[in-house]
């Protein structure tokens, strides 16, 4: 076999496997989306059906309008969405701090404290629960949208802190240094040096901080005894009865939990992107 036709063929392979391993990914949220769309007889019929033959709108249609244990199934995508957003918010800044503090300051314990990060990272959440609920409690903020977001804000803040370290040292400190040169504030030159060039990062640990607030079940369940403060995960919980399961509408609901991921991350995708160029020229 000759060397063109040998590197033909190692890209075929790897075309065909990246494909396999694109409709691996893709096939659940297919699976899921179709399901949502399926009438009752084919989604608990023995045959694989791999497309809807009838397509019904009534499983979205009761998750819309019936909502879930007395609440609007707005309510609770309301929810996620502030708990999301807020963990976002208020993670990406202090992860930005503390990143830059590491990367730009040398003091005592530095070491310590990234092997700490490392170690946190490494316990089970389910570990933390006990623990966290007591202090949760002891706060006051039990039953409250913002105890969930100081409990997402610690789940995701140590891998936001070695995200965005990284893009911090990377970052030549004598960009920072001529900007002092020309007069520039401590802050200014936070603001208009730093901040533009490690965005991609912060992009990065926000996308992460994103999914995982808004997936996020255990605590969710544990912190919340009103109702009316459940988030989507949680309330999809409900359509598992001991009569049966509501598979249309937990496909239904989880389709529509699925599109603001999908649009928070298109949204920051673009802006991930410009900010890898920009941060190559200024460079």
């Amino acid at each position: 076999m000759s060397p063109i036709a040998r590197k033909r063929l190692g890209r075929a392979a790897l075309n065909t496997a990246g494909v396999l391993i694109f409709l691996f990914a893709v096939f659940p949220v297919y699976w899921m989306v179709s399901t949502a769309f399926k009438t009752n007889d084919q989604i608990f019929t023995t045959e694989f059906i791999p497309f809807p033959t009838e397509i019904t709108f009534d499983h979205i249609d009761r998750v819309l309008t019936k909502g879930v244990a007395g609440n609007s199934i707005w309510l609770y995508l309301r929810n996620s969405a502030i708990v999301a957003l807020g963990t976002v918010l208020i993670g990406s800044a202090l992860a930005l701090l503390a990143a830059t503090a590491i990367a730009r300051f040398r003091f005592k314990g530095r070491t310590s404290f990234l092997v700490l990060l490392l170690i946190v990272q490494m316990i089970p959440a389910e570990a933390l629960l006990i623990p966290l609920f007591l202090n949760v409690k002891r706060l006051g903020l039990y039953d409250h949208l913002f105890g969930l977001i100081v409990i997402n804000v610690g789940l995701t803040l140590p891998f936001g802190i070695w995200m965005l370290r990284t893009f911090v040292a990377a970052v030549p400190k004598s960009l920072e240094e001529a900007a002092w040169i020309d007069g520039a504030s401590r802050f200014t030159t936070f603001w208009k040096v730093l901040f533009p060039l490690v965005a991609p990062g912060l992009v990065a640990t926000s996308i992460f901080s994103f999914i995982t607030a808004w997936n996020e079940l255990v605590f969710a369940l544990i912190l919340m005894s009103d109702s009316s403060g459940y988030t989507m995960p949680v309330a999809l919980q409900f359509f598992f009865g001991q009569r049966g399961t509501d598979w249309g509408a937990i496909m239904a609901g989880s389709t529509m939990m699925t599109i603001p991921v999908v649009v928070f991350f298109l949204l920051v995708q673009r802006r991930m992107v410009s900010g890898l160029v920009a941060g190559a020229v200024k460079g």
